[in-house]
């Protein structure tokens, strides 16, 4: 079958590989119908997350239908249609039966302590092979497959594997409440969904921070009131709309790729310790009023220490960060899509077949206008299908 596997810094490649077979009672097997392009697979290709072991699938985001269960799989059956969470998870143990998935004590095989697993990672992470492949093995099946309504399309629930339910809880360590006033900082597709998911649950503003006119367009046409940062200030223009208060809660949705903006997949930027902090980490901790919050969802890798923590103490802010539990939060996200609340369909501005997956790599890593969200459809030949530039 084919898969996008990476071989080492700034080379990653569409190879024939073996495909999947079931290793455990509690394993399926997943034809995909559609997988994406994330923000964090870039982190990997450029180096500025480290231990991308070569060999790896890339991709933590699927959709797709059922061809092989584990005899312990017995909540789904075979010929389901089914999304697939990011991160992997047992089930069983105590940190997810309190739904904190992401920090399942068994999913991880480096041992307990070792964090979040997730597919498609680096060695810290397990690795297991991700989902930018025709076929995928799943572990833990039972809790890791999510059964999807014929009403939901497929561009819709590529959104929930990944990126909506990050910008939900994001917003849900906000701590958001009725009237906040909101920054969001990045306005790739997890901050647009952050604003989305702010306004849901009751900002009465929200100003979204970045530098690409696309990107804020989108922002604006969701509600935002938006700060081009290579055109202004955006803590002296913070200042001056809140009055000199500042915003309640800020969400950081771009972590370290914002010192890395400007490299591409082929112009590796390689993180090292001691790094400066990350811009948006700063402007977040600087805009927030005193006794205010700051969520970080943004990726930083093992061994980032560099954080305004001075700066931050002294204005009593409380900070709320991690891994989204993707499986606490899908099944909520299903329900609102169904009642018509949110179209995540529309953050999707590209369909791309798998096959051309590399070439949609370097638009997207160089920020090419309107390329936001890259939907793969490993099934699918042919050219790019651009989607209409509304938010």
């Amino acid at each position: 079958m084919k898969a996008i596997v990476f071989h080492g810094i700034g080379d990653i490649r569409l190879d024939e590989v073996p495909e999947p077979t079931l290793q455990a009672p509690t394993d399926a097997i997943v034809k995909l119908t559609a997988s994406a392009i994330c923000g964090t697979d870039l982190h990997f290709i450029r180096g500025s997350a480290p231990d991308m072991q070569p060999g790896t699938i890339l991709g933590h985001e699927g959709v797709g239908i059922v061809e092989a269960l584990g005899s312990d799989v017995r909540n789904i059956k075979v010929g389901d249609r089914v999304l697939i969470p990011s991160t992997i998870a047992c089930g069983n143990c105590a940190y997810c039966r309190a739904g904190y998935f992401a920090q399942c004590d068994v999913a991880n095989p480096n041992g307990k302590t070792a964090g979040t697993s997730f597919f498609g990672g680096p060695k810290t992470t397990g690795p297991f092979h991700g989902l930018q492949a025709e076929k995928a093995r799943i572990p833990f099946a039972n809790i890791g497959l999510i059964k999807l309504p014929d009403a939901i399309s497929d561009d819709q629930a590529i959104a929930m594997s990944d990126i909506w339910p990050t910008a939900w809880f994001g917003a849900e360590m906000a701590e958001i409440k009725d009237g906040d006033t909101v920054a969001v900082f990045g306005c790739g597709p997890v901050g647009l969904f952050a604003i989305v998911s702010a306004k849901l649950m009751g900002a009465g503003r929200v100003f979204a921070i970045d530098g690409l006119e696309d990107r804020l367009a989108r922002a604006q046409a969701l509600g935002a009131e938006c700060i081009n940062f290579e055109q202004e200030d955006p803590l002296e223009t913070i200042a001056r709309l809140t009055g000199d208060i500042g915003v309640d809660c800020a969400i950081d949705a771009v972590g370290i790729d914002a010192n890395h903006a400007h490299h591409g997949a082929h112009e590796p930027a390689q993180w090292q310790p001691g790094d400066e902090p990350s811009q948006a980490l700063q402007w977040a901790v600087q805009a927030v009023a005193k006794a205010g919050t700051v969520s970080i969802i943004g990726v930083y890798p093992a061994g980032f220490d560099s954080f305004p923590i001075g700066a931050a103490m002294n204005k009593n802010l409380r900070l709320n960060m991690g891994n989204c539990h993707h499986r606490k939060y899908i099944p909520k996200l299903i329900e609102m899509t169904l009642a018509g609340r949110v179209d995540p369909a529309k953050v999707i501005t590209q369909d791309e077949p798998l096959t051309d997956a590399i070439s949609a790599f370097k638009a997207f890593d160089k920020h090419q206008h309107g390329w936001i969200k890259v939907k793969l459809e490993p099934g699918a030949d042919g050219a790019t299908t651009a989607k209409p530039a509304t938010a």
